[in-house]
């Protein structure tokens, strides 16, 4: 388990993260959000020990981070937001060179690198110099470092940057494998859809921390559950009949789509398809808006003013 305790973070007056804490369960991939210069990736530094923290406490499994850097790294990867390649080497001897410093022995590092190299795509250049890659190239050799002496806790700073659809999608079926496998996940992303898909909680930050839940939990919490029941045909009249039922917060019609917002639809909706039927209304389909983690996002996050992250 990671837990932050109080984590603050200042370069000079600014202060970057502020009294930031939150415990991270084993084998979940959690999400850190939030605007440019919220934060996120001086928290994943603090987290890794990159850097130490003005203030606070960060633990891995009970080992302080500041304090045992040493232990703590031989038990996480971290692919930075920039990559950091020694680019006049080739990325087999990038990777061989990082392996032996994570202590990673052969003939494990060879297999290991092989197999990573072959996921990514990245095989048949493996002999080639890393000046010559392209920026998608670079990230996913940054990953494949990340990996490579198999870690529990897995730090991915923007990891499908600079990436095309095929090779995106590869490293989200990659972290979705790291879950199954029980590896713990700590994601930071500015793409919501993927935070969406592939995280089991989500914390959003700006500075301090806004909220912290599971995708499903802040979508329920910020917004009230909404229903649409398409007809074949719909007047006003529909509109003031279920006005009138006491659990509907609000009716709105659209052509001949209705849309309520109820508490509790599983309860609810029977009832009003009920009324519908017997009011001469021919119900087409029901269905319930899904509200995205963008808008739950953007309720909860103030305009940046650009400060650095």
């Amino acid at each position: 388990m990671i837990k932050a305790v109080s984590l603050s973070r200042s370069f000079g007056a600014k202060a970057a993260v502020k009294d930031l804490s939150f415990e991270i369960k084993k084998g979940e991939v959690f999400a850190l959000l939030g605007p440019n210069g919220a934060g996120k990736t001086t928290t994943i530094r603090m987290l890794t020990g990159l850097i130490a923290p003005t203030s606070g406490t960060c633990t891995i499994e009970g080992v302080d981070v500041t304090r045992n850097p040493m232990q703590v790294h031989r038990n996480v990867g971290v692919q930075p937001e920039v990559p950091g390649h020694y680019d006049t080497l080739t990325a087999q001897r990038n990777l061989e060179f990082y392996g032996k410093l994570f202590g990673v022995k052969q003939p494990q590092l060879g297999e290991r690198m092989r197999d990573l190299l072959q996921s990514f795509d990245l095989w048949d250049r493996r002999s080639d110099t890393v000046q010559t890659y392209s920026k998608g190239m670079k990230q996913k050799l940054a990953i494949i470092r990340a990996l490579l002496h198999d870690p529990e806790y897995v730090f991915l700073d923007e990891p499908m940057s600079g990436l095309d659809p095929v090779a995106s999608k590869t490293v989200k079926d990659f972290i979705l494998d790291l879950k199954a496998k029980g590896k713990t996940v700590v994601l930071s992303t500015h793409n919501l859809e993927d935070a969406d898909r592939l995280s089991d909680r989500v914390a959003v930050i700006q500075g301090g921390l806004i909220a912290l839940d599971t995708p499903d939990n802040l979508r329920t919490n910020l917004f009230k559950r909404t229903i649409v029941f398409h007809l074949k045909a719909a007047d006003d009249a529909v509109v003031a009949k279920l006005r009138a039922l006491p659990f509907v917060r609000s009716a709105e019609r659209s052509e001949n789509k209705l849309v309520l917002e109820v508490e509790n639809p599983e309860e609810e909706n029977p009832q009003i398809v009920d009324l519908l039927v017997k009011a001469g209304y021919k119900v087409q389909f029901v269905g319930e808006v899904r509200h995205s983690l963008e808008e739950v996002y953007l309720k909860l996050v103030k305009p940046s003013k650009g400060a650095p992250q």
